[in-house]
């Protein structure tokens, strides 16, 4: 029971920080669709801010490249969580793929939602068998 409940706190760990990097990579996206705008606003010429698109642009590789990186996370803590005889049914509020039937526990319905906000991300695991 204990690596259950361990895992648990991993899987929703592992779910906040999936958030964070999206949310970040969302919000560095919108910057630098944001600075073009600006600057033609301001009627600066095109070599204004080279220097601040390029590092955006480059925030944004970096966060593509870290999410990535937890992506992989996610994939290796699940095959390490089948190994050890967890099953999970399901982590956040989203559709994985080979999910059948589909989850579908978006935002905004369900026993979980509060205040369109997620109070439970992680379902629970199960031992191999347990059903």
């Amino acid at each position: 029971m204990i690596r259950q409940t361990i895992g648990e706190a991993v899987a929703a760990q592992l779910y906040a920080a999936e958030t964070a990097i999206d949310m970040a990579l969302a919000e560095t996206a919108g910057l630098a669709a944001r600075l073009p705008a600006a600057r033609a606003d301001a009627c600066l010429s095109a070599t204004t801010g080279q220097k601040a698109f390029d590092s955006v642009a480059a925030a944004i590789g970096a966060l593509a490249s870290a999410r990535g990186h937890i992506v992989q996370t996610h994939v290796t803590l699940g095959a390490l969580a089948r190994k050890m005889g967890l099953d999970t049914l399901a982590i956040g509020p989203l559709d994985k793929p080979g999910d059948t039937p589909p989850v579908d526990t978006g935002i905004g319905t369900g026993p979980d939602i509060v205040n369109n906000t997620l109070t439970s991300v992680v379902n629970k695991s199960l031992l191999y068998g347990a059903i």
